[in-house]
């Protein structure tokens, strides 16, 4: 008896630990950054909070660099449930709706301080417009202001003329086409292939990608002309998320509001340490001179007006708030 007592407790104690083993869940998070990036190592910082939040029962696991999903596929991959949940710039998304390009309009929010009352006066809405796909948003945080990278120096918009222009959302494509550059889709990780094969020649984005990709090896000059700051956001399944449990949702949630919180003051300062690592890489840092800035402030006024139109009663109630809330 004591034998058959034994074995029914340890019997019990191995189906409660295998009960256990198989109510953590394990989530698969795509991100088309890599590693260094100041955005992967956030999303990491909240993987890990959000493990400790729920004691091991929700673990999510960050693969970086477009190697499980690409970019231009994790949208729709989260909303088919392929992956639970993902990270992208939100800009990729302004085909859908010109909402998603609110970030990307030169010279509309060219601060931080701008960009957070631009990005409290457009969540709601952009929430809602995400949660007609059953897709939930987390979080976003900005990229450092874009600037301008060239091989020469750029001192008006007319130096652009003809150069092949790396594009990587709706806007900067407008952008190269209103001053007569040449749109080129290029991802990030090909940045560097792209130059050095002569398939683009310019681009604009931030301090930190020039960073990251190791500008130095292909380009000479960095103009910070701070025409916008494009967030990423980070999004999940609905379902995915609605079969949590109720304490270990709040503990996303949580997680997911302190990774803002958190990326938006990484993102500063991102930008004064990617700016002195150009320059200590022997990168020509500038600022715009008054005819570049000018010329490009005339786009950005032509980008405003035709986003307004595009972006419809949506777009009213966003310029509306941020108008309120503008510092």
């Amino acid at each position: 008896m004591t034998y058959a007592k034994s074995a029914l407790t340890l019997a019990t104690a191995a189906t409660l630990l295998a009960t256990g083993a198989q109510a953590a869940t394990e989530w698969d998070m795509p991100t088309p950054y890599g590693d260094r990036t100041f955005h992967t190592v956030n999303i990491r910082d909240f993987a890990e909070d959000v493990a400790e939040r729920t004691k091991g029962e929700l673990k999510i696991t960050v693969h970086s660099n477009g190697s499980l999903i690409g970019h231009a596929e994790i949208k729709n991959s989260v909303r088919r449930g392929i992956v639970p949940m993902g990270e992208l710039i939100m800009s990729r998304l302004a085909n859908e709706n010109p909402i998603y390009d609110v970030d990307s309009v030169p010279y509309l929010a060219a601060s931080y301080d701008e960009a957070w009352a631009l990005w409290q006066a457009s969540r709601e809405v952009i929430a809602e417009e995400l949660a007609k796909q059953r897709l939930r948003l987390l979080f976003a945080v900005p990229w450092p202001p874009q600037g301008l990278y060239t091989q020469k120096e750029i001192t008006a918009v007319d130096d652009l003329r003809n150069l092949k222009m790396r594009a990587y959302n709706t806007a900067s494509e407008r952008l190269a086409r209103l001053s007569n550059a040449v749109p080129t889709q290029v991802e990030v990780p090909d940045i560097p292939t792209a130059f050095s094969t002569g398939r683009v020649e310019a681009m604009i984005t931030s301090p930190a990608t020039g960073a990251d990709t190791k500008a130095w090896d292909y380009l000479k000059h960095f103009n910070h002309t701070q025409l916008w700051l494009p967030k990423n956001m980070v999004i999940v399944n609905e379902r995915s998320f609605a079969a949590l449990d109720e304490a270990t949702q709040q503990a996303v949630l949580e997680a997911a509001a302190a990774a803002e919180r958190r990326g938006w003051v990484w993102s500063k300062q991102e930008t004064e340490q990617a700016l002195a690592t150009l320059r200590e890489n022997g990168i020509v840092v500038s600022e715009p001179s008054d005819e570049l800035k000018q010329g490009l402030q005339q786009i950005g006024q032509t980008m405003t007006e035709e986003w307004a139109k595009l972006a419809g009663p949506q777009g009213q109630r966003i310029l509306e708030q941020y108008r309120q809330l503008k510092p």
